[in-house]
């Protein structure tokens, strides 16, 4: 009877042991629930959720790093190609912008391409360019004086500006940001609010995701007359009733961020 008693009891022991362990788990599994993100599901691509629809334009962004004593010359040679594509209208591509880096990365230079219809229009561009003899040239002599290349396909945001050529002198300030996987749709939301507290000195330019190259991969693109006055519009953001919830809550989305000073050459439409 003794054994037997002894054996209820661990028994009971036991199950008071598994009843304590089943509670602190539940409590964990709750107190950890309040801290997973809820992710909706989706039935459509993020990229059809955030670019606008009505033009259905691509760009194309380029940073080529030039050899420093090549710099002058690359210049001279994208002023001398580049301008030509744009203004054939027989090329459905517009030269948005070409800088050179200033602050960031050195003797770096950045153009930024906008295809009126999306990819066929890329398409149509980079077939017609392979029988361009001046830009074969001046592809063959542009690998002399780099170092390295890369490319990002792009979308634009539906609530930013659309770039459009803007009279000088400027400097532009390219940030970009490396977002977390699957935050794209947070990032939109947060901006769409965010955009209209930077309208007040023309500053915002354009905004961009990527869709080919690094992914979930954000730029925006700022105009500014100079660092101080750049200086001067980021401090007055704060100012505005809502701006420190969107950096709060957008800050966390970041895995990677990056700011480019860029002077335009001569040959831009964004000067």
């Amino acid at each position: 009877r003794h054994k037997c008693a002894s054996s209820t009891r661990g028994s009971w022991f036991c199950f008071r042991g598994l009843s304590a362990s089943n509670n602190r788990n539940r409590e964990d599994s709750w107190f950890k629930s309040l801290f997973v993100r809820k992710v909706d599901p989706r039935k459509d691509a993020h990229s059809h959720l955030l670019a606008k629809k009505e033009d259905n334009n691509l760009y194309k962004i380029q940073f080529h790093n030039v050899k420093p004593e090549c710099l002058e010359a690359y210049n001279t040679l994208c002023a001398e190609v580049l301008p030509s594509i744009h203004r054939d209208s027989g090329y459905p591509c517009e030269l948005v912008g070409t800088w050179n880096t200033w602050y960031g990365e050195q003797d770096q230079a950045v153009h930024l391409w906008r295809y009126r219809g999306g990819y066929p229009a890329l398409t149509e561009v980079m077939n017609k360019l392979k029988s361009n003899k001046d830009f074969l040239e001046y592809r063959k002599e542009r690998g002399k004086m780099l170092l390295s290349r890369r490319n990002q396909l792009l979308l634009e945001f539906s609530f930013w500006n659309e770039p459009v050529p803007r009279d000088g002198p400027n400097i532009y300030e390219l940030r970009s940001y490396q977002l977390r996987p699957g935050t794209m749709i947070e990032w939109g939301n947060y901006w769409a609010r965010a955009i209209s507290y930077r309208q007040h000195n023309r500053e915002a330019v354009g905004g961009f995701f990527s869709q080919i190259g690094d992914l979930y991969m954000v730029h925006h693109l700022w105009a500014y007359k100079d660092l101080q006055s750049r200086e001067d519009t980021r401090n007055a953001a704060w100012q505005h009733e809502g701006w420190d919830e969107v950096v709060y809550y957008t800050v966390p989305l970041i895995q990677h961020m990056e700011s480019r000073i860029m002077i335009p050459l001569k040959a831009s439409p964004l000067q």
